[in-house]
């Protein structure tokens, strides 16, 4: 089974939906079973690498709401967070534009560390306030899930793993996907959102079903004749992408 999951750095839910899923997978009967791809989605592709306002701001002025009311949504986000084992410290999280943390998380795909990578940026940016758009910040990163620091940064210094980037934005066109997280269970049944666990272990166990053969109950009666087997959000501003 294949479960890809188009999802952001910066999107708050993101994170959360990602254990909600892990918890789910953990209780799923057939987990060994299931690999697991993450896909990129920039939430905000036009952001600067560098930005002045912090997140309150930048909520507020989005929706057209009080920076007052953005801390309490952030808030109530930070509560969400702690339901699932997660640490969010919105006050000094560092906003930046995500797409060279894409490729490094494809980068890192290259030598079966995207999962590692993906968690690691994820806590880097909601937990630790790090710059995840900083050259030097990412490759440190890397080096913490036994990526080469040396190779990391001269990657990072060029345009490697844009294309790998690119069409996975492109694919998510492609399958209409508006906001993210989003999880699709073998190219046939989607989820989006930050949901319950109950719901990805609903959807899993179903597309799992679904894909194995039918039961033969008279398995006794060795005549073929008698035989019964059969093959089984976050929104973002614009998805304008060059």
């Amino acid at each position: 089974m294949k479960v890809e999951i188009w999802s952001d750095f910066m999107c708050p839910f993101c994170y959360i939906g990602k254990r909600r899923f892990e918890a789910a997978l953990e209780r799923f009967s057939n987990k060994n079973d299931v690999d697991v791809v993450y896909r990129s989605f920039e939430l905000s592709p036009n952001a600067k690498r560098d930005v002045n306002h912090n997140v309150h701001e930048m909520l507020a002025s989005k929706y057209g709401m009080s920076r007052e009311r953005a801390k309490a949504m952030n808030d109530d986000l930070t509560s969400q967070a702690q339901s699932v084992g997660l640490t969010y410290h919105f006050d000094t999280m560092i906003l930046t534009n995500t797409f060279d943390a894409h490729r490094l998380a494809h980068f890192a795909a290259g030598y079966g560390k995207m999962r590692e990578m993906t968690e690691r940026l994820l806590k880097a940016y909601f937990t630790e306030s790090k710059h995840i758009g900083d050259h030097e910040t990412l490759a440190v990163l890397a080096t913490e899930v036994g990526l080469d620091k040396n190779e990391t940064a001269t990657m990072l210094a060029g345009d490697g793993y844009t294309e790998e980037v690119r069409a996975d934005e492109q694919e998510a066109v492609r399958l209409d996907i508006r906001g993210v997280p989003y999880f699709v269970i073998n190219r046939k049944y989607a989820i989006s959102g930050a949901q319950p666990s109950e719901v990805f272990l609903e959807a899993m166990q179903k597309a799992w079903d679904e894909d194995r053969p039918l039961t033969i109950l008279n398995a006794s009666n060795n005549n073929a004749a008698d035989a019964a087997c059969a093959e089984g959000v976050c929104t973002p501003p614009t998805q304008n992408k060059q």
